[in-house]
């Protein structure tokens, strides 16, 4: 079946082949993308869509000497495919397994680590300029898309490429999609791509005919310059100092080899403008190319089948996820209150917008990948009386850490981030963990940070957030909620203020968002104390203290990391009480969490029910 892929171990072998070869190999690797990732789960859209520009890149490139580096990442599977990784491809995204994103410890051809996006030119400029100082003739490929081209750190990287003449090539893979639908003036700019394809042919035919007459050749040759300003996106990359070269088609394999070979001789900043179609070669992908982004395994015949809903007795789903209670708590908050905008960095799907989207089309933002942005517009929103709320992943929200600080909490706008997958998220591994936004966000002065223990308690948080006039988050976890009843009557909590959920002796457990659950089957197995902390600011230290002085032991217990989090902050509370009762913090550990299952992952970190039983118990016998 993989007559000619079997033969690849790296990217030695793939230049052995024959020219000719290549566009059979190109389809082998389609059909074992499909096979591999249907029963791995993991992004296929995306890496359908790269089959010929990977195999082109490393047939003319002298990788690894030569550094090619992945935007996000997420369309690296046939990279790590043909560079001896084929047969772990059946451990993708799995404990001990190998990652779904670019890993400098994985291998060697894997030269930049990577799982966000818009950093690729700015890695690969460093490499070109480190060559260029110790006199190597290697090259350094930035491989970016569309979508991450949306983000400003792109832009910062092509200003200073573009003043420099390091050998870096940019390929940027056109495929009119990000993860969602992309947006914005440079989607709309690129998207004149017919125009300018025509363009180049008419100029072609132009420039015989009008050869003969050097006064109207020339005459035509200045128009030239103003008409391919309006019809071709090359002149914005120009301007950048990049000589642009596109677009190209990105699935015709003898164009994309003859032009990369051709540009690997030039030096200075180059600029590849290739066209392909993401989810290239599997017909339902090609069809839902957003479906087939992200998969969960599927039946490659069948393809991805909607899962029926589970449903209770009262005909609502019995355990939606956190951000499906999110989407529906802000579709139900625009109803109530028309000043509530939504706004997100380019996850409508991933962050529950998409009713909103469609529901409140005028109020809902999608500002592309540009998280710094979208903070700051959410601020310039507030300053002028609109409510809005940033729907944004844990991991994603580090990258906009000066806006929330200098836009948002210094000027104490009313701005709600509804944080989603805070916490371990399993097989995507470190890059997208939200292990640390409970210690970035409790030091920032005027921000209000809430854990919701369950679904319900996650909808009457974000209500709660919407009715103080100050920053605020909500942090949630991945997944699905406990199954407990919604109330669909929203109701604002007393801020700063814990709920008791079961008295018992000796032991306190101090349980935090998430930990609530496991907290609580520790707390049967210990007959200890179990207090859902809710508010990781404003703490509740009069629970706090009560605890403090009715028990030998608090255990505080979180979801994020151990250093400056929610149990920092209950020793700091104690220290300023001048009490002196044991604390035993419990997070996870000073490391970069890699990939598994999230409920074992838990587990590995003594965070399920048993380990923090266990850990409580030797505790009590030191």
């Amino acid at each position: 079946m993989y007559t000619l892929l079997n033969t690849i171990s790296s990217p030695n072998d793939l230049r052995r082949l024959e020219r000719q070869q290549l566009p059979q190999l190109a389809m082998e690797l389609r059909e074992f993308l499909v096979e591999s990732v249907s029963k791995t789960g993991g992004h296929l859209s995306s890496n359908l869509g790269t089959v010929e520009l990977t195999i082109a890149l490393h047939y003319i490139f002298d990788t690894p000497e030569d550094r090619l580096v992945w935007d996000v990442g997420h369309q690296t599977y046939v990279h790590k495919i043909l560079t001896g990784r084929r047969v772990a491809m059946s451990t993708l995204r799995m404990a001990g397994g190998i990652a779904g994103f670019p890993k400098r410890d994985e291998s060697e051809y894997d030269t930049f680590g990577t799982g966000h996006s818009s950093t690729s030119i700015s890695a690969a400029l460093g490499m070109a300029v480190a060559a260029q100082l110790s006199g190597s003739e290697r090259r350094a490929v930035a491989i970016i898309g569309d979508g991450a081209m949306t983000g400003g750190m792109a832009f910062e990287a092509l200003n200073n490429a573009g003043a420099m003449d390091a050998n870096l090539l940019v390929v940027l893979n056109d495929n009119d999609m990000s993860i969602s639908r992309p947006v914005g003036a440079l989607n709309n700019y690129l998207a004149k791509l017919m125009s300018g394809r025509f363009y180049s042919s008419m100029r072609s035919t132009g420039e015989k005919a009008l050869r003969g007459i050097p006064t109207v050749h020339e005459f035509a040759k200045r128009a030239e310059e103003h008409v391919k300003g309006m019809v071709t996106p090359g002149t914005l990359f120009e301007e950048f100092g990049f000589n642009y070269i596109g677009p190209i088609d990105g699935h015709d394999m003898d164009v994309l080899l003859d032009t990369l070979s051709n540009i690997r001789k030039l030096s200075g900043p180059q600029f590849l403008h290739i066209v392909t179609q993401k989810g290239k070669g599997y017909d339902k992908a090609e069809a839902d190319c957003l479906l087939y982004h992200g998969v969960s395994k599927f039946d490659r015949t069948q393809g991805i089948v909607p899962k029926p809903a589970e449903i209770d007795a009262a005909g609502q789903a019995s355990k939606p996820t956190y951000t499906q209670v999110f989407g529906q708590w802000l579709c139900d908050m625009a109803q109530q209150d028309e000043r509530v905008v939504g706004i997100t960095p380019a996850m409508c799907e991933g962050s529950g917008m998409q009713d909103f989207a469609a529901r409140f089309a005028t109020r809902y933002f999608d500002v592309g990948i540009a998280e710094q942005h979208a903070l700051t517009f959410a601020a310039g929103m507030a300053c002028d009386g609109s409510k809005p709320v940033v729907a944004i992943y844990s991991t994603f929200l580090q990258r906009a850490y000066d806006q929330l600080i200098h836009d948002i909490a210094i000027q104490n706008l009313p701005v709600l981030l509804a944080i989603d997958r805070g916490g371990l998220v399993g097989a995507d591994g470190a890059t997208h963990a939200g292990s640390f936004d409970l210690t970035y966000l409790r030091c920032v002065p005027n921000m209000t940070v809430m854990t919701p223990a369950d679904e319900n308690e996650c909808r009457q948080m974000l209500y709660t957030a919407m009715q103080l006039d100050t920053p605020t988050a909500v942090r949630y976890p991945r997944g699905k909620g406990l199954g407990v009843s919604i109330q669909q009557a929203m109701v604002a909590l007393p801020v700063g203020k814990a709920e008791l959920r079961r008295t018992g002796k000796r032991v306190a457990i101090l349980a935090f968002g998430s930990m609530l659950a496991p907290s609580l089957q520790a707390g049967d197995t210990l007959d200890a104390t179990v207090v859902n902390m809710r508010f990781v600011k404003p703490l509740d230290t009069e629970m706090v203290a009560r605890m403090a002085r009715e028990h030998d032991l608090l255990v505080s217990v979180e979801e994020n990391v151990i250093q400056g989090g929610a149990g920092s902050a209950v020793a700091e509370c104690l220290n300023l009480l001048g009490l002196r009762t044991p604390l035993l913090q419990l997070g996870l550990p000073d490391t970069f969490i890699e990939q598994g299952d999230p409920v074992q992952m838990l587990a590995d970190c003594g965070l399920d029910g048993k380990g923090i039983a266990a850990t409580v118990s030797a505790k009590l016998v030191e």
